[in-house]
């Protein structure tokens, strides 16, 4: 009877430890960012191009202002920028109207389509 009692327990702790280590699995799963695809980003980038594509780098609306070079830009810190503009932590108000429409697929294929330039 000892042995059957603690066999169970034994048996659930096993079977609570496999259940919580499939949880923080799909947690984990969950919490990765998408792989960008550069190709996919072909479709996506005219919204770009019209300030980040100007010899000079440089934009004439509202005024004008400098435009950050993003060719060649590292991919994390182009999706970072992506998501604070949307976020509102950083304020242009043509970046953030654009990454406000952007999933985060298309956050990482934009930033694979520009951090693969050299």
């Amino acid at each position: 009877m000892k042995l059957r009692i603690n066999l169970m327990r034994t048996l659930s702790v096993l079977a609570v430890t496999a259940a919580s280590c499939g949880f923080v699995g799909l947690a984990h799963a969950a919490d990765k960012a998408p792989v960008g695809n550069a190709t996919a980003a072909v479709n996506k980038i005219s919204m770009c191009i019209g300030c980040h594509g100007i010899p000079g780098y440089k934009a004439s609306f509202p005024e004008v202002y400098h435009v950050p070079m993003i060719a060649g830009q590292n991919a994390e810190y182009i999706v970072a920028a992506l998501k604070e503009y949307a976020g509102g932590t950083r304020t242009f108000p043509t970046m953030e109207a654009i990454a406000a429409t952007l999933s985060e697929q298309d956050m990482a294929d934009l930033a694979a389509y520009y951090s693969s330039f050299k």
